[in-house]
């Protein structure tokens, strides 16, 4: 069960954003990430509860952020209910998309599991709803992921498969580069893996 911890800040201008603590686990319908978000200051800011079967497909997720929450699933494309911090109001949304996205490494790690392009093959173009900071306000993206190529390097408790993937936004053109072992994310914008306490689970065939 891969335990650590990702900092995260501002891809453009580098501002420090906070950390995310984390848990994630292969199970036996799929794979689960948990994590608590602190601030710079250490204040609590949020939390992430994403659950995905075999297919990479959200059956659950859970984000909490400065007192929003949002609650979603793959139904019918994807479902959300979005609560505002008073707890008196709640939202309903539904979009023709594969998955959810954010700011949580975990996105990544799911989108990948999702999509599963060929090392070397053709862009694989998806369509997901993006909940972005703060208030987890859903918006429409599309993205186009290319598995550029993996490399292998040895450690202590044996080789260490590191995959490249190339993402387009296609709205605006913005490539950026992508680094996974397995489950967890090595580099990407705005992360950076601080601390890993266990060895990353294995992509699955």
């Amino acid at each position: 069960m891969p335990r650590g911890r990702y900092s995260l800040h501002d891809p453009h201008d580098h501002t420090p954003l906070g950390e995310e603590h984390f848990n994630c686990a292969p199970g036996p319908s799929g794979w689960r990430y948990v994590s608590q978000l602190t601030a710079p200051d250490g204040e609590h800011r949020g939390s992430v509860d994403l659950a995905i079967d075999e297919l990479g497909r959200p059956i659950r997720l859970e984000l909490n952020a400065a007192s929003w929450q949002v609650r979603g699933a793959a139904i019918d494309g994807v479902t959300w209910v979005r609560s505002d911090p008073t707890g008196n109001e709640a939202t309903e949304g539904n979009a023709p998309a594969a998955a959810f996205t954010g700011t949580s490494p975990a996105f990544l790690v799911a989108t990948a599991r999702l999509l599963r392009p060929a090392p070397g093959g053709p862009a694989t173009r998806v369509r997901l709803v993006a909940l972005t900071d703060p208030v987890l306000a859903p918006r429409t993206v599309d993205q186009a992921w290319q598995h550029v190529g993996s490399t292998t390097h040895g450690t202590d408790t044996g080789p260490l498969v590191v995959d490249e993937y190339r993402i387009t936004a296609l709205d605006t053109g913005e490539v950026h580069t992508v680094h996974l072992a397995g489950d967890v994310v090595l580099s990407a914008p705005g992360i950076e893996l601080e601390h890993l306490e266990t060895p990353p689970s294995a992509f699955p065939d």
